[in-house]
């Protein structure tokens, strides 16, 4: 998978999409709402059973308590963490459809640096061209057949 001016190119697929409201950035710090350019891997698929079918295989479903720490001094930061959890976080829980589907990627993971962004996903779009906080988000046919047609490993080019 490689990002280029016309969207994600998967193969010999084109796919729209949107990216953080702070551009592309080779300095990613943590709430500068930027996508960090580099290569990146996929390493997980989580998925809402509520409300949609497993996309593949190897993905897990959501539940109740799941969220994603962004506390950069915790220990814990940039990973997956269970409710009751004191410090800063995103539910992966949503009210709304962006996280019905959602692929991780290693980002700053699985060791940390504090400060250097948490949560570089791939995820469902509010609507075309609207701004992330710094993942890549897609329609949702999209981005349940990246999520079909990836795999762990698979790289992302930004």
């Amino acid at each position: 998978m490689r990002l280029t001016p016309q969207g994600l190119r998967f193969g010999q697929i084109t796919l729209p999409c949107s990216i953080g409201r702070g551009g592309l950035t080779t300095t990613k710090r943590e709430g500068d709402g930027a996508t960090p350019r580099g290569v990146l891997h996929i390493t997980g698929c989580l998925y809402r059973p509520d409300r949609v079918t497993r996309p593949a295989s190897w993905a897990v479903p959501i539940l109740p308590g799941m969220l994603w720490s962004d506390a950069p001094l915790d220990e814990a930061y940039n990973q997956l963490v269970q409710a009751p959890y004191a410090h800063s976080h995103e539910s992966l829980r949503r009210a709304d459809p962006l996280y019905d589907i959602i692929l991780l990627t290693d980002w700053n993971w699985p060791l940390a640096t504090p400060y250097a962004g948490s949560a570089i996903f791939l995820h469902q779009w509010r609507r075309p061209g609207f701004p992330t906080e710094g993942c890549l988000a897609f329609a949702r046919n999209d981005i349940r057949w990246i999520a079909e047609q990836a795999a762990p490993g698979t790289p992302l080019v930004i």
